[in-house]
């Protein structure tokens, strides 16, 4: 192998594909190598059902509740970020890594480098403070509202919530109304009521 190879040519000695989930590896390798991938994605079965995760090169943009319909939240990524769309499961190996771990009980916290773009403004102040609600605690709306320095912004802080694109990472499941109920939530109540009982939240 000489030092003047090129990727491309890296590529096509690792690998001669011979059937469609090769072809389709090195499509995703050179996709990525190459910068011609504006949003990568997978799916991960869960216990709160399947997500779909995605994500940019500047990291996990989007997780997505079967309810909301995968293929209606990957045409609205490719309006918003980019058309170039593909399904590649290794690059968001970290991403589903993590939340098995959280699933499974053994991590509290993820560490993961997010894409913030599809938040912004007042939803955009919220969604980044949510991380600062500790595991195993939750929020009203209402102190959310008063800890963002605004609050009369209820209403503001629930819409904020309910479209929150990172759910699970972004921890909008810890937040409930002032009495306590569980409020509305992306990925259903009972979804809601199953990551609060993982976390033992109180």
């Amino acid at each position: 192998m000489t030092n003047d190879s090129t990727p491309t040519d890296l590529l096509d000695r690792l690998a001669a594909p011979t059937d469609l989930t090769g072809l389709h590896r090195l499509l995703e390798l050179r996709a990525a190598q190459e910068g011609l991938l504006d949003v990568a994605y997978r799916t991960l079965d869960t216990p709160v059902g399947p997500l779909l995760l995605a994500a940019t090169p500047s990291g996990l943009v989007r997780v997505a509740y079967e309810r909301e319909g995968f293929d209606a939240v990957l045409a609205d990524l490719a309006t918003r970020i980019g058309s170039r769309v593909l399904l590649a499961p290794q690059q968001l190996d970290p991403a589903a890594h993590q939340l098995e771990e959280y699933f499974a009980g053994s991590r509290s916290r993820f560490e993961l480098p997010l894409d913030h773009s599809l938040s912004s403004g007042f939803r955009g102040r919220v969604h980044a403070y949510l991380p600062q609600i500790a595991y195993g605690r939750t929020e009203s709306y209402g102190e959310v509202a008063a800890h963002l320095g605004n609050p009369r912004a209820v209403r503001a802080v629930g819409t904020a919530c309910a479209t929150n694109p990172l759910p699970v990472v972004v921890p909008c499941h810890r937040v409930l109304r002032s009495d306590g109920s569980l409020g509305g939530y992306l990925g259903g109540t009972a979804a809601k009521t199953a990551l609060l009982e993982l976390e033992h939240a109180a």
